[in-house]
């Protein structure tokens, strides 16, 4: 009997499922939000109802968004990330030249004695 040999494969670039069928990034996102969302709901005992109703419902929401939807086949956080280096990013550039220092110029602390040129070539031909 001929024995048969398959190749798997470990090259197809997808995220392995952990819980619910979410990813282990999904799963963090909505565990943080739940998190956050009990935080807000525990420490707000002295707000109105509707309004610690509102935020904690508000946590919830953002965070499954963040964690479920993928817009163009890419995490929502790379497309945050991306829209706040594109808004701190200048849109325009101008160079200027600058105006040389003078102490940039002349060696500090220095003499005329130290510049006088070091002629070691010209002691070695000499010999």
């Amino acid at each position: 009997m001929t024995t048969r040999q398959h190749e798997i494969p470990t090259h197809l670039n997808v995220e392995d499922k952990l819980v619910f069928g979410l990813t282990a990034r999904q799963f963090l996102y909505v565990l943080v939000g739940c998190t956050l969302a009990y935080a807000v709901w525990d420490q707000a005992s002295m707000t109105p109802s509707a309004l610690r109703v509102s935020v904690t419902a508000a946590c919830l929401l953002a965070s499954t968004v963040i964690a479920l939807f993928r817009p163009l086949g890419r995490p929502l956080e790379g497309w945050i990330l991306a829209a706040l280096v594109y808004c701190s990013t200048p849109r325009r550039c101008t160079w200027q030249l600058r105006e040389p220092e003078a102490a940039d110029w002349r060696p500090t602390l220095a003499g005329w004695q130290e510049l006088t040129p070091n002629l070691i070539w010209a002691e070695e031909e000499s010999t």
